[in-house]
């Protein structure tokens, strides 16, 4: 059933996605497209949608996720009620991994905060959380992104560097640079 491999994928998302949301994509990525759940421009709006809503990455892409793939992988599941079990269940599961081990482990790293052992760990995560999000910038560096014509890959281009521009020299608020870039694509695309 649909809702036993959704667990069973958020499972290992919250497991092992270390980093925040932005390392979770790869994984994420893997987990729900790679069998067929949702399609890479599904993945790819839902990542876009989950940057613009208030909260956690990871947990807003699940929670999406786990109210569509259930109708995208049978006509059965159609009903909306079959989106919201599927959003509580991938919601909950997701975040289930990091709320039992911060609640066994906080303790201890706050008692050994200071040890070598443990500024060892933390310092050998923080590479790895660098390349994860690095590898969550390389897939969405695609087709579905930034189009398959070559004009499309250069007004994306333009799109995120006025973007970048309007933000770090102009300080312009975030929100109105995202609804002056959706403005945008909507014009050029």
């Amino acid at each position: 059933m649909i809702y036993l491999k959704l667990i069973w994928a958020y499972l290992k998302i919250g497991l092992f996605g270390f980093g925040g949301g932005y390392a979770m994509l790869a994984l994420i990525e893997r987990e729900i497209v790679g069998p067929g759940w949702i399609t890479q421009q599904m993945f790819t709006d839902i990542v876009a949608i989950s940057q613009m809503t208030p909260g956690p990455i990871g947990i807003n892409s699940a929670t999406y996720i786990g109210y569509v793939a259930p109708s995208q992988y049978s006509e059965a599941f159609a009903s909306p009620l079959f989106g919201i079990l599927g959003s509580l269940l991938c919601t909950l599961v997701v975040v289930l991994p990091s709320f039992v081990l911060v609640a066994f482990t906080s303790h201890l790293i706050r008692r050994h905060k200071d040890s070598t052992v443990v500024k060892g760990i933390f310092a050998g995560l923080r590479p790895v959380v660098v390349g994860l999000i690095a590898s969550a910038a390389l897939l969405l560096m695609n087709t579905a992104n930034f189009g398959e014509e070559s004009y499309q890959m250069i007004w994306s281009i333009v799109i995120c560097f006025a973007a970048f521009i309007m933000v770090y020299k102009m300080h312009l608020h975030p929100i109105l640079i995202i609804c002056l870039a959706g403005l945008g694509g909507w014009i050029i695309y």
